[in-house]
């Protein structure tokens, strides 16, 4: 943790320059030797995008007689629909394109909106995890979230801003049937304090609070309850694929801090480092991840300038931010549900163990010196592009001409079976080369095949290619046509090396003992047709927008590149967004630090002015309001206030409830864990709210009176309406 800040420098603080975390910018985490984090929880940026918008305006704004809006479908199932249009559907249609799971007793924010009838209206969390249904889509794989309550007619929604580079968090109010939804850029602050990696969480398996786990779909199917069209019975294959989505999007943020700084600033050499990672993302996309090693101009021209940097930046490395929860199961040793409200309420309690505002350690650090540093960024940077511009590209260079080509033989055996239908082999050469598989044969010749193993030199290793006759084959010679499992055999469908070559042929030949030949495998060198758009591009008037110290600009990018292929991008769909009025938020947050203006809120305000001064309900807003109002709602809030407070004096395998300010957030205040527990702000509004608690009834408050029926027990911090 940081050292506490004096207060004389919280205005600084507040401000971002002052006793921080150490962030991606690394100078305060390379004095104190240890790692930088890619997304620091204490500094979650500004609330509002300062260039683009989000993936959910740019998909639901429409331009209706000369002005533009957010229109979103309703019911629910409408929206998701609408969603659906966007994706490609699962090959076997076994999964929905869009996944959504039913969460009764969650960790949200909303989770006790639906108090008692958690099961007649349980959270909705939606995630996209399937590329774009064609070139114009939008790219929302992994890049949208939703989270629908019924009851409190709120989506809270996180996607993802290209032109920032970041996730946006918002909130849609009054989505309802006969409602007006009025959409929200939200307090990344508040959102922060959860999403401590700037992006998705979900629970780790078995996910327990979903629908997955058979105890809590069948309370759900006992409710009676609608869900939208989503099942209430389902197995963990769609839990399992929101978590793999969260997973890959909390991937992000590292690629994007290495695409803007690793490389370094905006002088030439950084921008031709940036043009060669976007050229072996493109290598990652089109061989399908295989592990290319990289050649001499990338070594000079990528590897040693991004190593370099990296080290002076991120000596410690980078510390990558978890996206993931421990699993809860809410059902655990409750026999029966409770039939009395107040007890029914208990349920939403979440234990500490499993609350996500404990701070979260790194789930990895990035290295510049591992052996996968360059790998990681690479493969990152092909997560940006989609399986509709992997085809595209794939068949351009599949059809440009001239292309140089080379062939790689090897040695094999071959081994026939009894009925003479079927011909093993078994090929190898220099450089570890192996090609292993079997072809179908038709009165001797072979017609058809299938490639089991195929391993090149310089980090080509692919599987399960299929192989299709082409030109008459003869009893000792063959040649096969290759093609990826389920496409075309040319164009898209072509296998390719690690470095994103073709392979356009294979001819097996074997002499008269049948056993012994060896088999040509032809390469197709067209990758440089790509390569040598990207060096036009890099020597162009447009290089230091396409290559600068920016995020990476995906779409423009994508077109020049196309453009200069001479296979211009069809327009992108959803364009309305650019001309939606400016991002807003309900009303304007609270920075940390912020004297109060009362006697009554003042201590308070610096330290909860940031959540809890909102136009929210959840988290409950109680300090919002004229002074007499905020005056009744911190008295009404008091128990619950002294409990928070309180946790900070108890060991944390004692605490029943997590700490206020979340411990992730304290840096923001200039203080630690230990800074806060001590500090006299603190012990000040421990006695304050006491005070308060003792003049209801006479008694000195405490914890485990407080307690003794449960956290959900005590009276909620807001007055009944």
């Amino acid at each position: 943790m940081s050292p506490r800040c004096p207060r004389r420098l919280l205005p600084a603080l507040v401000l971002g320059l002052a006793c921080s975390l150490p962030t991606a910018s690394g100078s305060s985490a390379a004095e104190r030797g240890v790692p930088a984090w890619v997304v620091d929880p204490s500094h979650p940026g500004d609330n509002l995008p300062r260039h683009g918008r989000s993936l959910f305006d740019r998909l639901f704004a429409v331009s209706r007689g000369g002005q533009v809006e957010i229109e979103l479908p309703v019911p629910f199932s409408a929206l998701l629909a609408r969603i659906d249009t966007q994706l490609q559907p699962a090959a076997d249609g076994s999964l929905p394109a869009v996944k959504s799971v039913l969460i009764p007793l969650g960790r949200s924010l909303q989770r006790t909106a639906a108090a008692p009838d958690y099961f007649a209206f349980p959270r909705v969390v939606a995630a996209v995890d399937r590329p774009p249904a064609n070139a114009t889509a939008l790219l929302l794989k992994d890049r949208l979230y939703i989270g629908y309550q019924e009851r409190s007619a709120v989506l809270e929604v996180i996607s993802y801003n290209e032109e920032e580079g970041r996730f946006e968090f918002q909130l849609v109010k009054d989505y309802r049937a006969g409602g007006r939804p009025r959409v929200f850029y939200a307090n990344r602050m508040l959102c922060f304090a959860c999403h401590q990696n700037g992006a998705p969480i979900f629970a780790r398996a078995l996910w327990d609070e979903t629908n997955a786990n058979p105890r809590v779909a069948s309370e759900l199917l006992a409710s009676g309850g609608s869900f939208h069209g989503i099942a209430a019975r389902r197995g963990v294959d769609l839990p399992y694929t929101i978590d793999n989505a969260s997973d890959r999007a909390n991937g992000f943020a590292l690629t994007q801090l290495l695409w803007r700084q690793g490389c370094g600033g905006d002088e030439p050499a950084a921008q031709r480092c940036r043009a060669g990672l976007f050229a072996a993302s493109l290598r990652d996309a089109l061989s399908g991840s295989q592990l290319w090693p990289g050649d001499a101009t990338f070594a000079d021209v990528v590897a040693a300038p991004l190593i370099r940097e990296a080290r002076r930046r991120w000596p410690q490395g980078l510390a990558i931010g978890n996206a993931d929860l421990p699993n809860r199961d809410p059902l655990a040793g409750v026999a029966e549900l409770p039939a009395n409200p107040a007890r029914r309420a208990g349920l939403s309690h979440v234990a500490v163990a499993f609350d996500p505002l404990l701070p979260r350690a790194a789930v990895d650090i990035w290295q510049a010196e591992a052996p996968d540093a360059l790998r990681r960024v690479t493969a990152g940077l092909a997560e940006f592009i989609s399986e509709a511009d992997r085809q595209r590209l794939a068949a351009i260079l599949a059809g440009a001409a001239p292309v140089a080509g080379s062939e790689i033989r090897l040695a094999c055996r071959f081994e026939e079976n009894a009925a003479g239908s079927q011909r093993a082999f078994r090929c190898t050469g220099p450089g570890n080369g192996v090609v292993e598989g079997q072809v179908e044969l038709r009165g001797g010749r072979p017609r058809a095949g299938l490639l089991t193993r195929l391993t090149l030199p310089g980090g080509t290793a692919l599987s399960g290619i299929e192989l299709v006759g082409n030109g008459k084959p003869t009893t000792t010679r063959a040649t096969l046509r290759p093609r990826r499992a389920g496409t075309d055999a040319g164009g898209s469908g072509l296998p390719r090396t690690a470095a994103g070559d073709a392979i356009v042929g294979f001819d097996l030949t074997h002499g008269v003992d049948r056993a012994s030949g060896e088999i040509g495998i032809r390469l197709r060198h067209d990758f440089a047709v790509a390569q040598r758009a990207i060096e036009r591009l890099l020597a162009g008037p447009a290089a230091a927008a396409l290559f600068g110290a920016a995020p990476f600009p995906r779409q423009p990018l994508l077109q020049a590149l196309f453009a200069e292929l001479g296979a211009p991008l069809p327009a992108a769909c959803c364009q309305a967004a650019a001309l939606l009025p400016p991002a807003r938020l309900e009303l304007a947050a609270v920075a940390p630090g912020s004297a109060g203006s009362d006697a009554t809120s003042r201590g308070f305000q610096p330290y909860c002015a940031a959540c809890h001064q909102s136009a929210e309900t959840f988290p409950p807003n109680f300090l919002q309001g004229n002074t007499e109002e905020v005056a009744a709602r911190l008295r009404h809030c008091a128990p619950r206030l002294y409990v928070r407070l309180a946790m900070a004096d108890e060991p944390p395998a004692r605490r029943q409830k997590t700490p206020m300010p979340p411990e992730s957030l304290l840096p923001v205040f200039g203080s630690d864990v230990d800074g806060w527990r001590n500090s006299p702000a603190r012990k000040a509004l421990l006695a304050q709210v006491g005070d308060w608690l003792r003049a209801e009834n006479g008694q000195e408050p405490r914890l485990e009176v407080l307690l003794a029926g449960g956290y959900e027990a005590l009276r909620p911090c807001l007055p009944a309406p």
